[in-house]
Protein backbone atom coordinates (compact mmCIF):
# COMPACT_ATOMS: atom_id res chain seq x y z
CA UNK A 1 0.00 0.00 0.00
CA UNK A 2 1.14 3.55 -0.72
CA UNK A 3 0.18 6.20 1.35
CA UNK A 4 0.57 9.92 0.98
CA UNK A 5 0.97 12.28 3.30
CA UNK A 6 1.19 16.15 2.39
CA UNK A 7 0.21 19.61 3.74
CA UNK A 8 1.66 22.85 4.71
CA UNK A 9 4.35 23.08 7.82
CA UNK A 10 2.67 22.51 10.80
CA UNK A 11 -0.32 20.84 9.82
CA UNK A 12 0.88 17.23 11.32
CA UNK A 13 2.32 15.85 8.56
CA UNK A 14 5.20 14.20 9.86
CA UNK A 15 3.46 13.10 13.01
CA UNK A 16 0.68 11.02 11.42
CA UNK A 17 2.58 9.91 8.62
CA UNK A 18 4.88 7.82 11.10
CA UNK A 19 2.25 6.68 13.03
CA UNK A 20 0.70 4.95 9.69
CA UNK A 21 3.62 3.52 8.79
CA UNK A 22 4.03 2.49 12.28
CA UNK A 23 0.48 0.97 12.35
CA UNK A 24 0.40 -0.34 9.06
CA UNK A 25 3.72 -2.04 9.07
CA UNK A 26 5.22 0.37 6.32
CA UNK A 27 8.29 2.52 5.79
CA UNK A 28 8.12 6.31 6.68
CA UNK A 29 10.06 8.57 3.72
CA UNK A 30 10.08 11.92 4.71
CA UNK A 31 10.48 14.68 2.12
CA UNK A 32 10.82 17.36 4.84
CA UNK A 33 13.77 15.29 6.74
CA UNK A 34 15.62 15.14 3.36
CA UNK A 35 14.92 18.74 3.07
CA UNK A 36 16.42 19.34 6.58
CA UNK A 37 19.23 17.11 6.55
CA UNK A 38 20.18 18.48 2.89
CA UNK A 39 20.25 21.99 4.60
CA UNK A 40 22.33 21.17 7.60
CA UNK A 41 24.83 19.45 5.36
CA UNK A 42 24.93 23.06 3.62
CA UNK A 43 25.25 24.28 7.25
CA UNK A 44 22.52 26.31 6.26
CA UNK A 45 19.34 26.77 8.46
CA UNK A 46 15.66 25.61 7.07
CA UNK A 47 14.85 29.41 5.93
CA UNK A 48 18.36 30.18 4.10
CA UNK A 49 18.06 26.97 2.52
CA UNK A 50 14.67 27.31 0.79
CA UNK A 51 16.24 30.63 -0.49
CA UNK A 52 18.99 28.89 -2.05
CA UNK A 53 16.39 26.22 -3.62
CA UNK A 54 14.79 29.23 -5.17
CA UNK A 55 17.69 30.26 -7.01
CA UNK A 56 19.08 26.71 -7.49
CA UNK A 57 15.96 24.40 -9.18
CA UNK A 58 18.43 21.22 -9.22
CA UNK A 59 17.96 21.10 -5.17
CA UNK A 60 13.92 20.91 -5.52
CA UNK A 61 14.12 18.87 -8.56
CA UNK A 62 16.32 16.01 -7.09
CA UNK A 63 14.55 15.72 -4.11
CA UNK A 64 11.10 15.54 -5.98
CA UNK A 65 12.41 12.70 -8.54
CA UNK A 66 13.87 10.52 -5.33
CA UNK A 67 10.43 10.64 -4.04
CA UNK A 68 8.64 10.53 -7.17
CA UNK A 69 11.20 6.99 -7.40
CA UNK A 70 10.23 5.70 -4.51
CA UNK A 71 6.29 5.79 -5.54
CA UNK A 72 6.63 4.17 -8.77
CA UNK A 73 8.99 1.25 -7.42
CA UNK A 74 7.58 0.85 -3.87
CA UNK A 75 3.81 0.10 -2.56
CA UNK A 76 4.99 -0.44 0.39
CA UNK A 77 5.64 2.74 2.28
CA UNK A 78 4.06 6.64 3.52
CA UNK A 79 5.61 9.31 1.54
CA UNK A 80 5.73 12.37 3.13
CA UNK A 81 5.72 16.05 1.47
CA UNK A 82 4.03 18.97 0.54
CA UNK A 83 3.85 17.72 -3.08
CA UNK A 84 3.95 13.55 -2.48
CA UNK A 85 0.06 13.74 -3.28
CA UNK A 86 1.18 15.00 -7.05
CA UNK A 87 4.56 12.92 -6.62
CA UNK A 88 3.03 9.42 -6.66
CA UNK A 89 0.02 10.48 -8.91
CA UNK A 90 -2.01 7.65 -9.80
CA UNK A 91 0.70 5.09 -8.11
CA UNK A 92 -1.25 6.17 -4.44
CA UNK A 93 -3.61 4.00 -2.76
CA UNK A 94 -5.08 7.12 -0.62
CA UNK A 95 -3.68 10.68 -0.82
CA UNK A 96 -3.86 12.91 2.29
CA UNK A 97 -4.10 16.34 2.68
CA UNK A 98 -3.81 17.94 6.35
CA UNK A 99 -3.69 21.68 7.29
CA UNK A 100 -4.28 23.83 9.88
CA UNK A 101 -4.91 27.58 10.01
CA UNK A 102 -1.49 29.60 9.86
CA UNK A 103 -1.90 30.80 13.79
CA UNK A 104 -2.01 27.02 14.84
CA UNK A 105 0.47 26.07 12.58
CA UNK A 106 2.78 28.65 13.54
CA UNK A 107 2.41 27.84 17.19
CA UNK A 108 2.85 23.97 16.45
CA UNK A 109 6.70 25.15 14.64
CA UNK A 110 7.74 27.51 17.34
CA UNK A 111 7.11 25.18 20.26
CA UNK A 112 8.78 22.05 17.92
CA UNK A 113 11.92 24.71 16.88
CA UNK A 114 12.18 26.42 19.92
CA UNK A 115 11.53 30.02 18.47
CA UNK A 116 9.37 32.62 19.07
CA UNK A 117 5.72 32.17 17.31
CA UNK A 118 5.77 35.24 15.74
CA UNK A 119 9.66 34.39 13.62
CA UNK A 120 7.98 31.00 13.15
CA UNK A 121 4.63 32.70 11.62
CA UNK A 122 6.90 34.75 9.40
CA UNK A 123 9.29 32.12 8.05
CA UNK A 124 6.04 30.07 7.14
CA UNK A 125 4.51 32.52 5.22
CA UNK A 126 7.99 33.25 3.20
CA UNK A 127 8.46 30.04 2.63
CA UNK A 128 5.13 28.69 1.63
CA UNK A 129 4.83 31.72 -0.96
CA UNK A 130 8.19 30.75 -2.19
CA UNK A 131 7.29 27.06 -2.37
CA UNK A 132 3.85 27.95 -3.82
CA UNK A 133 5.92 30.09 -6.69
CA UNK A 134 8.29 27.15 -7.16
CA UNK A 135 5.40 24.37 -7.83
CA UNK A 136 3.65 26.34 -10.41
CA UNK A 137 6.99 27.24 -12.02
CA UNK A 138 8.91 23.96 -12.41
CA UNK A 139 5.85 21.54 -12.83
CA UNK A 140 2.38 23.68 -13.51
CA UNK A 141 1.10 22.58 -9.62
CA UNK A 142 -0.85 25.04 -8.00
CA UNK A 143 -0.58 23.53 -4.33
CA UNK A 144 -4.31 25.02 -3.56
CA UNK A 145 -5.78 22.75 -5.48
CA UNK A 146 -6.87 19.81 -3.51
CA UNK A 147 -8.77 17.87 -6.21
CA UNK A 148 -6.65 14.48 -5.92
CA UNK A 149 -6.54 14.00 -2.12
CA UNK A 150 -8.81 11.50 -1.12
CA UNK A 151 -9.30 13.28 2.90
CA UNK A 152 -8.60 16.96 3.34
CA UNK A 153 -8.38 17.02 6.88
CA UNK A 154 -8.02 20.16 9.46
CA UNK A 155 -6.15 18.40 11.83
CA UNK A 156 -6.54 21.69 14.69
CA UNK A 157 -10.59 20.75 14.77
CA UNK A 158 -9.62 17.56 16.15
CA UNK A 159 -6.58 16.71 19.12
CA UNK A 160 -3.67 14.43 17.93
CA UNK A 161 -5.73 11.00 18.13
CA UNK A 162 -9.30 11.68 16.51
CA UNK A 163 -7.10 13.28 13.70
CA UNK A 164 -5.41 10.13 13.29
CA UNK A 165 -8.14 7.54 13.87
CA UNK A 166 -9.87 9.82 10.77
CA UNK A 167 -6.83 8.80 8.48
CA UNK A 168 -6.28 5.06 10.40
CA UNK A 169 -10.10 4.38 9.28
CA UNK A 170 -10.03 5.46 6.25
CA UNK A 171 -7.19 3.08 5.51
CA UNK A 172 -8.84 0.51 7.08
CA UNK A 173 -12.09 0.90 5.17
CA UNK A 174 -9.75 1.53 1.93
CA UNK A 175 -10.77 -1.33 -1.34
CA UNK A 176 -8.61 -0.99 -3.97
CA UNK A 177 -11.28 -2.45 -6.19
CA UNK A 178 -13.71 1.13 -5.55
CA UNK A 179 -10.68 3.35 -7.21
CA UNK A 180 -13.34 3.84 -10.25
CA UNK A 181 -14.05 7.03 -10.94
CA UNK A 182 -11.43 7.92 -8.46
CA UNK A 183 -9.67 11.37 -9.54
CA UNK A 184 -6.33 10.31 -10.84
CA UNK A 185 -2.99 12.88 -11.14
CA UNK A 186 -3.12 12.29 -15.28
CA UNK A 187 -2.12 15.12 -18.65
CA UNK A 188 0.37 16.41 -15.86
CA UNK A 189 3.90 16.52 -17.04
CA UNK A 190 6.65 16.51 -13.91
CA UNK A 191 10.35 17.24 -15.67
CA UNK A 192 12.25 16.43 -12.54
Amino acid sequence: MLLTVSGPPGSGKSTNAARLAETFGLEHVSGGDIFRSLAAERGLSLAEFNELAEEDDGIDRDLDRRLREIAVERDDVVLESRLAGWLAGDEADLRFWLDAPLAVRAERIADREDKAVADARSETEVREESEAQRYREYYGIDIADLSIYDISLNTARWGEEPAFDILADAVEAYDPAGDEGAYPVTGVSYDF
